[in-house]
């Protein structure tokens, strides 16, 4: 018997939660036995809400029980080291001891890496999170792809990947054949590979692609416009033509768009002050910010902060 421990943080992701728990259900419906069973533990010992505002009750308090998982599952959404109680390192410390599999789901990641059970691992989560994670935790690799497994992990970016994620883990922990079965029940279609990308490209136009990947390097210290048509090998207005055909906008509004999310995505996922913020993502000053953020977001940085 494969026994899975959820552990949910207050505003964690509801989809991902039923895709992982119905994942496991239908397992067991296809398998004609029970495979797999399940508990549900929150990080308050008590009813969590949801993303989408429902109340989820553990079936047990406390961090002690039996039998011991083999996997374990952090479950969280916005702001997920708020609420990290003081005996999850201990706990999770002991679950790997006994040879449990850690995961964490869309921003669960985050609670991993700050107990520091991702240090020397991939990491996987929700995409919004990954420029906070990757300020706070250099030196882990963070992936783009929809999951990693392995090395005793399971980090997936939340939503529909989760359930490409537990049909992986299936597969590992019992068989390809099961793991198949269940994705025909839940009319998954085919399991996608952990190196699927989480978001699809928003043009087909290959230099565009480039283009974009040499803005989202250099988010800090933006390149002049000039210089990133150099490296295409295009001149400056070839681009800017290329740009409004295949994107509808300029390369600069293009640029701009890209450091005012990494900047959101840093106020809703750290506690970088407000200024920081600015200059991590290439602002000459916090006023000029403040007006770019407002304008594209039609609410100021410290509003989006306070929310």
């Amino acid at each position: 018997m494969q026994k899975v421990d959820f552990l949910l943080f207050p505003g964690f992701q509801m989809l991902a939660y039923v895709l992982a728990t119905e994942t496991l259900r239908l397992a067991n419906k296809c398998a004609g036995v029970q495979v797999f069973e399940w508990e549900t533990l929150t990080a308050t010992q008590s009813a969590v809400r949801a993303s989408n505002g429902a109340l989820v009750s553990p079936d047990r308090t406390g961090w002690h029980g039996t039998p011991r998982p083999s996997l374990v599952l952090l479950c969280a959404g916005y702001d997920p080291l708020h609420n990290v109680p003081a005996g999850a390192r201990a706990w999770l410390a002991r679950m790997e001891r006994s040879g449990a599999t850690l995961g964490g789901v869309d921003t669960g990641s985050v609670v991993l890496a700050a107990l520091g059970f991702l240090d020397g691992h991939e990491a996987v989560l929700h995409y919004e999170a990954e420029p906070g994670f990757r300020e706070a935790w250099p030196d882990i690799n963070v992936s783009d792809r929809i999951y990693c497994l392995g090395n005793r992990r399971l980090t997936a970016a939340g939503g529909i990947a989760t359930s490409d994620a537990m049909l992986a883990w299936i597969a590992s922990v019992a068989s390809a054949a099961l793991a198949a079965a269940t994705s025909d029940a839940m009319a998954h279609g085919e399991i996608r590979p952990p190196a699927a990308r989480q978001r699809i490209e928003k043009t087909a136009d290959p230099v565009l692609q480039q283009m974009h990947r040499l803005m989202a390097a250099a988010i800090q210290e933006p390149k002049p416009l000039q210089q990133i048509a150099d490296e295409l090998n295009l001149s400056l207005k070839a681009l800017r033509l290329r740009c409004q055909r295949g994107i509808g906008m300029t390369p600069k509004a293009h640029y701009l768009q890209l450091r005012l999310a990494y900047a959101r995505d840093l106020l809703r996922n750290t506690e970088m002050p407000v200024t920081e913020v600015s200059f991590a993502a290439g602002f000459a000053s916090p006023a000029s910010f403040s007006r770019q953020f407002k304008s594209r977001y039609h609410h100021s940085p410290r509003t989006l902060r306070r929310r």
